[in-house]
């Protein structure tokens, strides 16, 4: 493609050198959050983007405009307890056609960013609508013949509130028959009690809320046991420390961002548990497709026949998606994946309209047919041709490394790896068959990171003789084709990650390495890529958190969490170390569910299971599921309720009060680029 001078320019703009620190934590050219500025290598690295891809293609942006009724542009909405949730203006620096990308930024995800701006109120043909740029996901409104349906009422109360109401203006007020969740992740159910709050006492109790089965427990259990890892490293991977700009966070690819508002929940009251399923729901007949085991655990697909409308939920999406997600959860099965959309392709084969949880609408069956056949392929390939190399040998890094979509792919913007990426997808497919060990005999035992960097950094000189060579290696990067300067950021990158873990304290290194980040952030095509090695600059610059996200948020969800899962999320929080030695009995009835539970603690090991009221044991505790949330959550002190009216105790206060000490309370804001 040819190159205007005018892009050429765009693209040097602002161009500076970053070798050389112009202070501990800071680099020639810095922002305030002391992001280095673009190297000459990252900007020909971004440039050389430009002739890779159809750029000139504009259907992607026409779509996205299709239909709008109405925007608002000061789309900026506040969380029930002060602050910002959602902030659409802060994201104007980004060019609304997707042109003039900055140095700092892959000029592909540049243009994923610009169409996911595209926000407002859409008529996606009639009687079909969305609500897009509110939060990270879609809601869609389908009219009954009373009233509407939704679809997916988005991640936090705060957005869905503020999209029902947008929606209430401009198309009028009518009562909601029905509410769908197409999966169990939180941004397609999180926000539903904000659409609740605004119905009436008659529709609340005539509401129809439509799930796949599996939904309840997937949805309140994916975050339950392994939490406060998961939002720690989704910090990283959402970019939630980094300023809205143009070296910091543009998008996820997926969308803008999630809404780290006030999560909800409802209890489904229809289940659609096999493909097939044909519902009417207020007159509006919807066809259902179990695709469990893709995206998500707990998921579905479904057609609306009259509208001859597609809604494709998570199983496809106009990017990449992740076989492995990096905030952290078990791999998904790319074959079975592949499956579900050839399945989809074949039983919605008259479909016109292609609408999802995630991004724009397309139009026209051949449109259609073509973009699943293409997202099968893309799933089905990387499954595929990462087993055979497997099947030679091939480990993890080398299949990240080697494997590229065949240009039948890899020509269409909805196949890249705006979310999910080629590289991370591959690992995947191994994991999934192999699990961490490559069978390398290095691998069994290795010394912790810290203890191996030390001996590694010593054997090499020192830190002082490393970050020299590696200054050295930097800045001759500038010179280099594109590919082996990125591949130079590459290796710096593992070598003073020794050097920093080596020695945490050594403010030059940290910052060296800062500096290599935030280059293969500005180059990454990944939103979640750019997003994690910016804020893993951005912490060895200015420290973890020091606060993680409180577990208070997810309060509403927790009270429809099963009861055997609370226990569950106290027994993998037991300190062993202080539990050592020690054994008791305590007997948990809930007075509200009436049930009991009795928890066993013995060779440091909690267990529990469900009992009748007449069961002894060391001590009985009685109390409201809500209260033990509260407890959960820190919202209430188990020391002050054990002395108060809320709940009634049998035996010692002081031995259940030492009893729960042993449980520790992660704060969600471990080191992740420091030891």
């Amino acid at each position: 493609m040819f190159l205007s001078s005018r892009v050429f320019l765009v693209l040097l703009s602002g161009l500076a050198l970053a070798g050389c620190d112009a202070g501990p934590g800071q680099s020639t050219g810095a922002n305030e959050a002391g992001h280095s500025a673009p190297t000459a290598s990252t900007a020909k690295a971004n440039q050389q983007v430009l002739e890779q891809r159809p750029f000139d293609n504009r259907e992607d942006f026409e779509n996205a405009r299709r239909g709008l009724i109405a925007q608002d542009p000061d789309l900026v909405i506040g969380h029930l307890n002060g602050g910002e949730v959602w902030n659409m203006p802060g994201y104007a620096f980004i060019d609304s056609e997707g042109e003039n990308a900055p140095a700092s930024v892959n000029p592909s995800l540049w243009r994923q960013a610009a169409l996911n701006n595209i926000h407002g109120l859409f008529e996606v043909t009639q009687g079909l609508y969305q609500i897009r740029g509110y939060d990270l996901a879609n809601m869609s409104i389908i009219e009954s013949d009373t009233g509407w349906i939704l679809v997916d009422p988005l991640t936090a109360r705060e957005t869905a509130s503020k999209a029902f109401l947008f929606a209430r203006e401009h198309l009028g007020e009518k009562p909601v028959r029905a509410i769908l969740f197409t999966h169990s992740h939180i941004d397609h159910f999180g926000g539903v009690q904000g659409v609740l709050q605004h119905l009436s006492d008659d529709e609340k109790a005539n509401l129809r809320i439509i799930a796949p089965a599996g939904f309840e427990e997937e949805a309140t259990s994916e975050n339950i046991i392994a939490g406060p890892a998961m939002t720690r490293r989704a910090m990283f991977m959402y970019g939630k420390r980094l300023e809205r700009d143009d070296r910091g966070h543009v998008g996820t690819g997926l969308g803008k961002g999630p809404a780290f508002g006030t999560f909800g929940f409802a209890a489904p009251t229809d289940i659609v548990s096999e493909t097939g399923t044909e519902l009417t729901v207020d007159g509006v007949t919807m066809v259902f497709q179990i695709v469990s085991g893709s995206e998500a655990p707990s998921e579905f697909t479904f057609y609306l026949p009259e509208q001859k409308a597609f809604c494709g939920a998570e199983l496809v999406s106009r990017n990449m998606h992740n076989l492995y997600t990096p905030r952290g959860a078990k791999v998904r099965d790319a074959r079975i994946w592949s499956g579900f959309i050839d399945e989809a392709r074949n039983l919605f084969s008259e479909a016109e309209v292609y609408f999802a949880s995630h991004h724009w609408p397309l139009w026209g069956q051949d449109n259609i047919e073509d973009f699943l056949i293409r997202q099968r392929d893309t799933y089905k390939f990387i499954h595929d041709q990462s087993v055979r190399l497997m099947n030679h040998g091939a480990t993890p890094r080398e299949l990240a490394e080697n494997l590229q979509l065949p240009p039948a792919l890899n020509k269409d913007f909805h196949n890249q790896g705006y979310y999910g990426t080629v590289s991370h997808n591959a690992k995947a497919v191994y994991q999934h068959y192999m699990g961490w060990f490559t069978a390398n005999p290095s691998q069994l035992n290795p010394l912790p990171e810290s203890e191996s960097a030390k001996r590694t950094v010593e054997m090499m000189g020192g830190a002082q003789k490393v970050l020299a060579q590696a200054r050295q290696e930097f800045d001759a990067a500038a010179d280099m084709d594109v590919t082996e300067g990125r591949n130079t950021y590459r290796w710096l990158a593992e070598l003073l990650d020794q050097v920093v873990f080596a020695d945490p304290d050594n403010r030059d290194a940290r910052a060296l390495l800062a500096n290599v980040y935030d280059q293969l952030g500005y180059q990454a095509e990944s939103g979640p890529w750019r997003d994690f090695y910016l804020t893993g600059a951005y912490e060895l610059r200015h420290g973890a958190p020091e606060e993680g996200i409180k577990p208070a948020m997810m309060r509403e969800v927790l009270l429809h969490t099963p009861v055997s899962l609370f226990f569950d999320s106290m027994a993998v929080r037991l300190n062993a170390d202080d539990a050592e030695g020690k054994s008791t009995t305590i007997k948990v009835t809930f007075t509200d569910l009436q049930e009991s539970y009795l928890l066993t603690l013995q060779n440091s090991v909690l267990h529990h299971r469900k009992i009748s009221d007449d069961t002894s044991a060391d001590a009985t505790l009685k109390l409201t599921r809500p209260l033990f949330v509260d407890i959960l959550v820190g919202n209430a002190g188990l020391k002050e309720l054990l002395f108060s009216d809320d709940l009634s105790f049998e035996g010692s206060k002081l031995d259940l009060i030492g009893f729960f000490r042993m449980l520790d309370k992660p704060e969600g804001r471990f080191n992740i680029v420091t030891p």
